[in-house]
């Protein structure tokens, strides 16, 4: 059975909430959404999931689709109960992460008079002191993984963060384990090589000696995210093949 980069990312962020159990998955991105869609679905069915807003869903939902059967209703309030109480796994993007996983989502350029105004930082520093916290970035770039953010929005390893996880992208996983938590190739997507992760990551990573493969679905989660969770396949909307 022929497998999609796109479920390859979607595999890579499920098993970023691996071991997690009873605890809020919040995602943002298509492939995020599912792969704790699909992690609760299959390996980890303590995750708790939402409709993408206040609504806490029986089941995990398609993309896109109303909540259905909800378990649960949970104001602003309670959700920040649950970051400041470290009991919330948050997977976010980055306009910008370095090597000890500070990100920035604020502006592009000096802070004084910026090229570029992006979201601010919004809940970034919270979720970053307080949660464990993973990344998923669609597009793996020098841009991306730059030598220095321009603004740090989420602190990392470095500053004092919590945990950083996992990043995942569309050519590799990425983690901290690493005696200084900085940034390890931690697995391969199929068909890229460690020469062009280097190529694109605009600071040096560790690389171990050997890289493994990232992981494939297996076939009864393959069949849970083309069939249940995205039936529509927008996930290969976000991941170029």
């Amino acid at each position: 059975m022929t497998v999609t980069r796109a479920e390859i990312c979607v595999t890579a962020c499920a098993d970023a909430w691996r071991g997690d159990g009873e605890i809020l998955a919040a995602a943002m991105g298509t492939c995020s959404v599912l792969g704790a869609r699909l992690a609760r679905s299959t390996f980890e069915p303590d995750l708790i999931t939402t409709d993408g807003g206040p609504l806490l869903t029986a089941e995990p939902i398609p993309l896109g689709a109303p909540a259905g059967d909800v378990e649960g209703w949970m104001p602003f309030r309670d959700h920040l109960w649950l970051v400041l109480n470290g009991r919330r796994h948050v997977m976010m993007g980055a306009s910008q992460i370095d090597a000890h996983g500070n990100t920035n989502i604020s502006c592009v350029g000096d802070w004084n008079q910026p090229k570029s105004q992006l979201l601010g930082s919004r809940g970034a520093p919270g979720n970053t002191r307080c949660n464990p916290t993973s990344y998923w970035i669609p597009r793996h770039s020098p841009r991306v993984f730059a030598e220095k953010v321009d603004m740090v929005s989420g602190i990392g390893w470095d500053r004092g963060a919590h945990e950083i996880r996992r990043v995942i992208t569309d050519l590799c996983v990425l983690d901290f384990e690493t005696e200084d938590r900085r940034m390890r190739l931690r697995s391969l997507h199929p068909g890229v090589s460690v020469e062009t992760v280097v190529e694109q990551t605009g600071f040096e990573l560790v690389v171990p000696d050997e890289v493994p493969e990232s992981r494939t679905p297996s076939e009864e989660e393959l069949k849970v995210l083309r069939e249940v969770l995205d039936p529509r396949g927008l996930r290969d909307r976000e991941v170029r093949s």
